[in-house]
Parts: structure tokens; C-alpha cells; sequence
């Protein structure tokens, strides 16, 4: 063994891979924590795992698999389950007749290559796994969705209500204590931790289940779009809200009435919070889940997508000793996520800073939240009265949603308060109208609205199977009429395995600003149209939210269409 890994040291020295330096760094980090040093060189990033792999196909001989592009064969993943592919970072890739090949990031872990021959009685042949990781490959192969189909067919065959309880009630059981092993194993918990797991895992903002006439329809939103899961039977419909429920601190018994409630739990050893919606649909009660992963670390402006010259701008805005800040636009657009990335950037040590949210959805340090809570009387509009008797510097108000909370809104923001909120409008010049609409005088919001901010969000051309083609013609007569240059080619994904196909991987946010000016105020208080509040504020130099789409597609993070599709219609 010390043999290889002088080879492989050699390899990755005469290649230039890394420096004299920083291998004699990763020895010693090797010998203290008593790991390989391969694994301490991957952690440390000290060579990037594709440039490894490339050394390591170099000294053993072994080829190298891109495992964004390679076609896994099922019966080659069905081999293997998925505790022992976790456990040794292996992945099977394809079966030929008795040779099973697999993916590695370590080819010289002897002991994995013998328990994987010895458990599935194959020939292993391995390759260097590159370009993605094992792990996230063995995310992306080992889909929950067969097993969340037996299990549900389980439950279907042990008995279980229909949409509406058109099922035969199961015999009275006997009355037994369960104890957490026999509540863990039944087949419907099994089928709900298993649908939450395969959300967290896909990435998934919000999970639907919708009863249909002869199934119930389960279908996760990634990156904004919805995908169908699986199709369970019926028969398992009331077993699963009712788990749903009971996990939510929900009524069980209440079916016709909407519902709200949320809970924790535990995917992948990471906490999720889930916020949980039913509602009566016209074959029974449906609900949605909203996904909010603790994990996922609070991004800031920069990485929201906003352009250098908006942020200044912004930061600007959210520096301002008074004044309300409105971001606008539909919902799931990011506008609580933008909230928070400004908040972030206060100085919450020297400020009071505190919020009124329904519900909070990210905890901060020095920063005192308060949830809406309607059945002890605490509504945006009462506890943001009660907030303004706390001393507050900087006051967050999760929604605008009515004319009581919009005017003391105001009002804090004429007395010397920072205010942030959102409102539910279609451009930033929809969101002055939107106030106006609630009942606050025009002259009230002139005094104290000093930027809105709209925003939209696409979906990002997945970097690893980005390629110029030729683009629909509809979508570059679009762009030239934005920027005003001509351009037939734009980056779209092909589709690989870091995508699922789709071609697309994650979000951006684009955006509009307006800073107000006299000649805005000006406008707003002789009653102006919100056109004509929205041209005033284009001349003043505001890029608007197609064009800013369209900048974004010039420099290929996203596609024209996914800027048509969201934006052309305010543009």
C-alpha cells in the first residue's frame, strides 16, 4: 500500500497537480487524523476530484466514468442495496453477463471490491469514478419510489379508507399500547418518511398530494416546476393525511374544513421543517407540504442573483435610518428569502431588530422573531403594534396583507423606523398601487416608501451539460427587442445526471428596483397610473424585470424562455 501511494504522490507531483507544499500539508493532516491520504487531499481541496482522478487512472491503469453522463443500468443498482453502496461510496453503474462494473472515488479499498463480489456473485470491474461525486450520484440512482409503491400496496391490502371512507371500516382492532419499533415499521409511516426523504433529497420546495378519481397523484416542485412521483391507490389516501395530520398536530377527525400546521423531522441525519396545508378537493382531502431545509444556509445578496450595481443600490436603501422597503411580486418568487439576505447585512449587535413573520421560517441571532399566531390574537397588524412599543430600530413585517397592517406599517416608517415587508404585486410600481388600493393616502406613502423592489425566479442553465444552440425564434426576436442586439445562439442544458435530465439545476432570482425621486412622488401623488409610475421610473434608469432576465440569459445563466415564461408578461 505505501508502495501506491508513493506512486500516486509521484503522479500527482510530476503532473503539476499539486505543489511540494501543500502534499507535505495533507501527509501531515493524513498521519494526525488517521485518514487516507487521498481523502484528507479531496477534503482539503487541495486537487480537484476530477484532476485525482485522473492521477489515479494513470498509476492503477483503471479507467475513468463521468458519472453526469453515464446511463446506470437498474438491474445493475437493483445489486446492490442502497446501505452498502452509502457505506463503502460505490456506485454499480452496468451489469454484462457476470461482470458488474462500479464507480469509485477510492479504487484501492481492496475490502469494499471483496464484501461487493461476495454479496452479489459478480466479477466487479471498477472505474474512477469524476466530474460527480459518488454521493450524489447515489442520490440521484437510488430513488425511493419502487418501494414507496410496495409499501402503499401493502397498506392497500391490510385495509384502508377511501377518498371519502367508501372503504369497508377494518374490524375494531385490540386495544394495544404501540410502542415506537411497531409505529416505525408500519407500512404508512414507512410510505410518508419515505416520500419526505426523496423531497429533501430532490431538492424539493413543496410536496402535493392530490386525490384523483382512482389514485392519489403525488408530485414534488423542484426548481419551480412540478414533477409527478408516483401514483399510490387510493387505499392509501386517508392513511397518509392522517399521518400527515397526526405528525402536524392536526385534527384527524376534520376533513371538509382547511387546515394549517407544521413539524420537524429528521432526513439524512439534517433537520427539515415542514409546513403542512389541507383543503377539500372533489375526491377527498388533499394536501401540500412546504419543504424548509435548516441546512441550506441563509444566502446572501450577492448570491441571490442580483446584479453588482442593484445591490449597491439596495444597500443603500436598507442603510437608510427610516423609511419602508417593499419587495413585491407572486408567491414562491423569493421575497421572504430576499427579506432575510437584507436583514442579515444590519448590525443586529447595536440595533433592536425584530420581525412579525407567519410563520419563521430562518432563526437569527440577536434578532427577536415574532410568529403569527391566530388563535392567541396575534395578527401581522397586532403584533406589529405591539412591536412598535418594544424600542425597535428595524422592523420586518413578514406580508402586507390588509389596509389595518399596511397604514400602521406607514406609520412606523414615519416615526423613525426601518420598515421591510412584502406585498403582493406584479412590478415595483405595482406595489404603490397596491397600497393605495388598501386604503393608505397617497401622500402617506410618498413620505415614507423609499424603494420597491420586484422580483421573479428562473431556472439556471445546469452548468454541467450547458452547449450553444440555435434558439426558437420567438425567443431571439424577445432579446434583440430588449438589448437590442442580435443574437441566434444561447446556452440550454442538455440534460445529465446532475439535472435529472431537465437540462436546468437551481434558481436566480431577477429583478427591478425603484429608489423614489420627486418626480415619482410627484406622479404618485397627482394619481398617476402605475404604466405611467413604471416608464417615469425606466427613464429615471431602472432596468426592468425582463430586461434584467435577458441580461442574465446573455451571460447564460438562464435561458430567453425562462425569462418569457416568467416575466414577459410585466415586461
Amino acid at each position: 500500500m505505501a508502495k501506491v501511494r508513493k506512486d500516486l504522490e509521484q503522479i500527482l507531483l510530476d503532473e503539476k497537480l499539486i505543489t511540494p507544499e501543500k502534499l507535505e500539508y495533507a501527509r501531515q493532516m493524513a498521519r494526525s487524523s488517521r485518514k487516507k491520504l487521498v481523502n484528507v487531499i479531496l477534503q482539503e481541496k487541495l486537487v480537484s476530484p476530477e484532476l485525482l482522478a485522473s492521477a489515479y487512472s494513470l498509476q492503477m491503469g483503471i479507467p475513468i466514468a463521468d458519472l453526469s453522463k453515464v446511463d446506470i443500468q437498474p438491474q445493475a443498482i437493483a445489486l446492490v442495496p442502497e446501505h452498502v453502496a452509502r457505506e463503502h461510496n460505490l456506485l454499480p453503474l452496468y451489469l454484462d453477463g457476470d461482470t458488474l462494473t462500479v464507480a469509485m472515488e477510492d479504487p484501492e479499498d481492496i475490502r469494499a471490491i471483496d464484501i461487493l463480489g461476495t454479496l452479489t456473485r459478480k466479477r466487479i470491474e471498477v472505474v474512477i469514478a469524476y466530474s460527480m461525486s459518488v454521493t450524489e450520484a447515489i442520490n440521484s440512482s437510488y430513488r425511493l419510489t419502487t418501494r414507496i409503491q410496495q409499501q402503499a400496496d401493502l397498506f392497500g391490502k391490510t385495509g384502508g379508507a377511501g377518498a371519502r371512507g367508501g372503504a369497508k371500516a377494518p374490524p375494531k382492532p385490540e386495544v394495544v399500547a404501540p410502542t415506537e419499533d411497531t409505529t416505525s415499521q408500519a407500512p404508512i409511516v414507512q410510505t410518508v418518511s419515505m416520500l419526505l426523504t426523496q423531497a429533501v433529497q430532490d431538492r424539493g420546495s413543496d410536496i402535493h398530494f392530490e386525490p384523483q378519481k382512482d389514485r392519489l397523484l403525488v408530485r414534488y416542485r423542484i426548481d419551480g416546476t412540478l414533477h409527478e412521483v408516483v401514483s399510490l391507490p387510493m387505499t392509501a389516501h386517508q392513511g397518509i393525511l392522517t399521518r400527515i395530520k397526526v405528525m402536524a398536530s392536526m385534527n384527524i377527525a376534520e376533513r371538509r374544513r382547511p387546515q394549517d400546521g407544521q413539524f420537524t423531522y429528521t432526513v439524512n441525519g439534517r433537520q427539515v421543517d415542514f409546513r403542512v396545508a389541507t383543503a377539500e378537493s372533489n375526491y377527498g382531502e388533499m394536501a401540500v407540504l412546504r419543504v424548509l431545509d435548516r441546512s441550506l444556509a441563509l444566502m446572501q445578496l450577492n448570491e441571490l442573483g442580483m446584479r453588482p450595481e442593484l445591490i449597491e443600490s439596495h444597500k443603500k436603501l436598507i442603510n437608510a435610518p427610516f423609511g419602508m422597503i417593499m419587495v413585491s411580486g407572486p408567491t414562491g418568487s423569493g421575497k421572504t428569502t430576499s427579506l432575510y439576505a437584507s436583514v442579515s447585512m444590519l448590525d443586529s449587535k447595536h440595533s433592536n431588530i425584530m420581525t412579525i413573520e407567519d410563520p419563521v421560517e430562518y432563526r437569527f441571532d440577536n434578532i427577536n422573531q415574532i410568529q403569527v399566531n391566530r388563535l392567541a390574537d396575534i395578527t401581522f397588524a397586532s403584533g406589529l403594534r405591539a412591536i412598535m412599543r418594544l424600542d425597535p430600530d428595524v422592523i420586518l413585517v413578514g406580508e402586507i396583507r390588509d389596509a389595518e397592517t399596511a397604514n400602521t406599517a406607514v406609520q412606523a416608517a414615519l416615526t423613525g423606523h426601518l420598515v421591510l415587508t412584502s406585498v403582493h404585486a406584479n412590478n415595483a410600481a405595482g406595489a404603490i398601487t397596491r397600497l393605495m388600493d388598501m386604503g393608505v393616502e397617497p401622500y402617506l406613502i410618498t413620505s415614507a416608501v423609499i424603494g420597491s423592489l420586484s422580483q421573479r425566479l428562473v431556472r439556471k442553465v445546469c452548468p454541467h451539460c450547458k452547449t450553444l444552440r440555435p434558439a426558437p425564434a420567438n425567443e431571439a426576436i424577445l432579446y434583440e427587442k430588449s438589448t437590442g442586439e442580435k443574437r441566434t445562439e444561447f446556452y440550454y442544458g442538455q440534460g445529465c445526471n446532475y439535472c435529472s435530465r431537465t437540462g436546468f439545476r437551481g434558481r436566480s432570482g431577477i429583478y427591478e428596483l425603484m429608489t423614489m425621486s420627486d418626480e415619482l412622488r410627484r406622479l404618485i401623488m397627482k394619481g398617476a397610473s402605475n404604466a405611467t409610475v413604471q416608464e417615469q421610473a425606466v427613464q429615471e434608469g431602472m432596468i426592468t424585470l425582463f430586461d434584467d432576465g435577458m441580461l442574465k440569459a446573455k451571460e447564460g445563466v438562464t435561458t430567453p424562455g425562462e425569462v418569457i415564461r416568467n416575466a414577459f408578461s410585466i415586461g
